[in-house]
């Protein structure tokens, strides 16, 4: 990057944002069990037998299809709640609030189904009836499916077996999952027939995630690949594996993004520019340039280092919390694994640190892995950073090279207590950091993740 331009500052982040966002998702829930007691939930369910089965069941559907909602709002890209809370942590919440919505859907159709049939008759007849004989229950019954596909497809396990461009369209999949399981509770379901309290929040909660996908997902991002017009200036080998792009815009000081934070990227280069791919900016963004580096870890990435010069290019985002927004001075360890050098990069040359305030530990499996030498020499000489390499293959147990095992953060890093830390790696590997740093003092207010893994 070159050193002459000033970077854009942008506004910091209204401190209550993240606390109404939480308040207003408990609140739903709450309105939810209230409107399922204003409708006879609760005498129902106090009556017992068959008739409290149903209730129960139905109370289990609400809960279910409210928190669907909520999983769709958590990764609508909803801006204020992306810059209260980050992607990462909000890339975890969709999965918890999605296992447990179709934990909840799973039991409530285990328990609706004999609830309906009261003892007479055969439950499976009685599935049968319901799905054929009941107005939406079959669209429910796709959407349901689909919805199980997403989740089993989501387990660790799973993930981990699949290459990140077949889970994200498989992924999609969800949203025709719910999409398809709600309509049937509008049309055949008591606690909205009955309410028009519940009707009005049911609509105005559907209107709301559909509305946010919408804007946030497509609109925004479709307006702003148009008003920035970005194309590919420069392509750069930065070595092995590793190439940095060079993007140019139009009014790109207008462009929301802060060191540290990443894009979702959609190359015009031919076949498969629809799978777009999440790459951290490697340095700050300046007036007229933006730059991302790009690991040979798959189809899409390997396509990259063959971009060519004036090639158009479609952005979602900017994504993701790692920034310097609440950095006020003072010393900064920035803790980095691999290509997650590439947002801390960026940091180093954005954020106000005097001189020899600022520490890079670098992990890299080899001396050849270690990329922006050339970069960090010059942060090293003009101003002051530490850099502190760890190379070799990983100690088992631990976040350090076997070479250096037997080291700690505050050996390394001397008064990391009272240090902002940035912490930024493969999943598993930065939660051996955050640990370690919290051991070592570092409170969590001063602690800034971001997670590379899918």
């Amino acid at each position: 990057m070159t050193t002459d331009a000033v970077p854009v500052r942008r506004a910091e982040t209204p401190w209550w944002w993240a606390d109404a966002a939480g308040i207003a998702a408990a609140a739903g829930l709450l309105v939810v069990a209230v409107l399922w007691v204003g409708g006879g939930g609760a005498g129902e369910l106090a009556a017992g037998g068959w008739t409290a089965v149903t209730a129960a069941a139905r109370l289990l559907g609400l809960l279910a299809s409210d928190l669907m909602l909520l999983q769709v709002l958590l990764l609508a890209r909803i801006p204020a709640v992306e810059r209260a809370f980050g992607q990462d942590r909000l890339a975890r919440w969709h999965r918890w609030v999605g296992f447990t919505s179709c934990t909840l859907m799973a039991l409530h159709v285990v328990l609706v189904v004999p609830g309906y049939a009261a003892g007479r008759a055969n439950p499976l007849a009685e599935l049968w009836d319901l799905v054929t004989g009941y107005p939406g229950m079959l669209l429910a019954a796709a959407g349901t499916a689909a919805l199980v596909m997403v989740t089993v497809t989501s387990l660790r396990a799973a993930r981990r077996r699949l290459r990140y461009e077949s889970w994200h369209l498989l992924h999609l999949y969800a949203y025709l999952g719910v999409g398809l399981a709600l309509p049937h509770q509008l049309w055949t379901g008591a606690d909205f027939i009955g309410s028009a309290a519940a009707r009005a929040y049911w609509w105005t909660l559907y209107a709301a995630a559909a509305g946010a996908v919408l804007l946030y997902r497509v609109g925004i991002p479709l307006w702003r690949s148009h008003r920035h017009a970005l194309r590919v200036g420069e392509v750069r080998a930065e070595g092995p594996g590793l190439t940095s792009v060079y993007l140019h815009g139009e009014r790109l000081d207008r462009l929301p993004v802060r060191a540290g934070q990443f894009f979702l990227w959609r190359f015009l280069d031919g076949p498969g520019w629809s799978r777009a791919h999440p790459y951290s900016l490697s340095g700050p963004p300046r007036s007229g340039l933006l730059r991302i580096t790009v690991k040979d870890l798959g189809d899409g990435s390997a396509r990259v280092a063959a971009l060519r010069p004036g090639t158009r290019v479609l952005i979602e985002g900017p994504y993701g919390r790692l920034t310097g927004e609440s950095y006020r001075g003072g010393p900064v360890t920035l803790v980095a694994c691999g290509i997650g050098v590439t947002p801390l990069l960026a940091l180093l040359w954005d954020l106000p640190y005097a001189d020899g305030e600022a520490t890079l530990l670098y992990r890299a499996r080899s001396e050849a892995d270690l990329a922006f030498r050339d970069e960090l020499a010059w942060l090293a000489r003009h101003r002051g950073v530490r850099l502190v390499p760890l190379v070799g293959p990983r100690a088992p147990g631990s976040w350090l090279p076997a070479p250096a095992a037997g080291a700690s953060l505050p050996g390394l890093v001397p008064g990391i207590a009272g240090h902002q830390v940035y912490v930024c790696g493969p999943d598993d590997w930065t939660e051996t950091v955050v640990r370690e740093a919290r051991s070592a003092g570092v409170p969590d207010d001063r602690l800034h993740t971001e997670r590379f893994t899918w």
